[in-house]
């Protein structure tokens, strides 16, 4: 079963702060070892550990580096005009830190400057689920985009000296695995806070929220909240997570929490580096909202659409549907349009993406309206036929189920037309049907779209 996280960035948010989360939310620590030994990158080793912050108990998650990483070196990222402060109980690790040492031969080295078909590379050769595969590298090219318009050039011409390095590559799949691992479709992201001034990094010194960050946000509709504080509490690679997982940012009126992740930062500023994660649920969802998915496509031929009709319906779609369209340059086109449920929408997604050439899905969120309806079961001079009992002011409609109709079709050799008047006037005629005592196969508890 899917599951809602609320991601609470008053400290703002950063790679190696989303994994401590995720692991303090429950994710599972062996398996997001095994994944991260499979990369074939060295260079790296990873501490998890427990770390005081503020006074509170919290997870801690490091990548260790054979060479020098000023990420979280406060005196380089901000010189002599940073004043550091103190998180009050300070943070120390515990002895409960655990090194993990990964696999040496390995085909990459930690220096490399890479593009983003490289670190599409190392990505799709983990021994990671495919949907983990696609969201890491979905973060990746949201980061390549930000960084193509930072420094004006095209997106392949991307060098991830900084971003791609070895630590973010590690934080990123980290970031897909820990999700992937607990089940999350559903990410709630209000705002998140950033600080102010200026940060160094390779090219020199540069404003904050940094280029990157600007990019993500705008591109994204992230709600950024500025504070008065001093620094960088956002990387790119924070940003970046937020746009590839939020699902919206509203918060339900009202909601429970499950459970609470916290996770901690390196970076030392006016307040606790802390992001909070929480599973919720929703006790103000209604039960009669949908979603309708769709996007244009003119680069696909009829046997794969197809073939993404029968992936998606056999995932649990309502409906799934193509209308003829003509697109720019006249280019005759289809528009697909699939009618899913709200915990349905990141495995109908990931499914167009991975099926078509499409690179983009608009998602709109509808109020549906329906009949009370019921599936039974009717013993009918052809047979035995399921019907469904649609209930209305006026009185009930029946309608005879098409696998059944198919079915007596073959049995008696007859026509579908006659076969499903036989069915339907047989049951309209019977007094059980009006006093319930068929037999009762399903009662939806959601209206279809049918």
């Amino acid at each position: 079963m899917s599951r809602t996280l609320y991601l609470e960035c008053y400290s703002g948010i950063s790679g190696d702060m989303t994994v401590a989360a995720l692991l303090d939310l429950g994710a599972d620590q062996q398996v997001l070892e095994s994944a991260l030994k499979s990369l074939p990158i060295s260079g790296f080793d990873i501490a998890i550990s427990r770390v005081k912050k503020a006074g509170l108990d919290v997870c801690d998650f490091q990548v260790i580096l054979d060479h020098d990483n000023r990420d979280h070196d406060m005196a380089y990222l901000h010189g002599e005009h940073h004043h550091p402060h103190s998180d009050g109980h300070g943070h120390t690790h515990d002895s409960k830190t655990v090194h993990h040492h990964p696999h040496q031969v390995k085909k990459t080295h930690a220096h490399d400057h890479r593009g983003l078909p490289d670190i599409v590379g190392i990505i799709n050769q983990a021994q990671i689920t495919n949907h983990a595969k696609a969201l890491a590298i979905q973060i990746f090219s949201i980061i390549a985009d930000a960084e193509a318009k930072a420094h004006g050039v095209d997106r392949e011409l991307v060098d991830f000296h900084e971003v791609g390095a070895v630590d973010s590559i590690v934080d990123i799949v980290a970031v897909a695995v820990c999700l992937d691992n607990l089940d999350i479709r559903e990410v709630i992201v209000p705002e998140v806070y950033e600080g102010r001034g200026f940060v160094r990094c390779q090219h020199g010194t540069i404003p904050i929220p940094v280029p990157a960050v600007t990019h993500i946000a705008a591109s994204h509709q992230l709600n950024l909240h500025i504070i008065s504080a001093e620094g960088e509490l956002i990387t790119p690679t924070g940003a970046a997570i937020v746009a590839a997982i939020k699902t919206s940012d509203q918060l339900p009126k009202q909601f429970t929490i499950e459970k609470t992740g916290i996770g901690a930062g390196k970076r030392t500023y006016d307040r606790p580096s802390l992001l909070r994660a929480m599973l919720i649920t929703d006790k103000t969802q209604k039960q009669d909202c949908i979603y309708k998915l769709e996007t244009n496509i003119d680069d696909c031929g009829g046997e794969i659409l197809g073939f993404v009709m029968e992936r998606l319906f056999e995932a649990g779609a309502r409906d799934v549907h193509y209308n003829p369209v003509y697109m720019k340059k006249n280019r005759p086109a289809y528009l697909l349009n699939v009618i899913c449920t709200k915990a349905d929408i990141a495995t109908m997604e990931q499914i167009i993406f991975e099926e078509t050439t499409t690179i983009g899905i608009r998602r709109i969120q509808m109020e549906s309206t329906g009949l009370k309806r019921t599936v039974k079961k009717i013993k009918t001079s052809l047979g035995e036929a399921q019907v469904k009992v649609c209930e209305l002011e006026s009185g009930m409609r029946i309608y005879p189920e098409y696998a059944s109709v198919v079915e007596l079709c073959e049995k008696h050799r007859l026509a579908y037309q006659d076969v499903y008047h036989i069915i339907k006037k047989e049951c309209e005629a019977a007094e059980g049907i009006r006093d319930g005592e068929l037999v009762e196969l399903n009662r939806f508890e959601l209206p279809l779209s049918s």
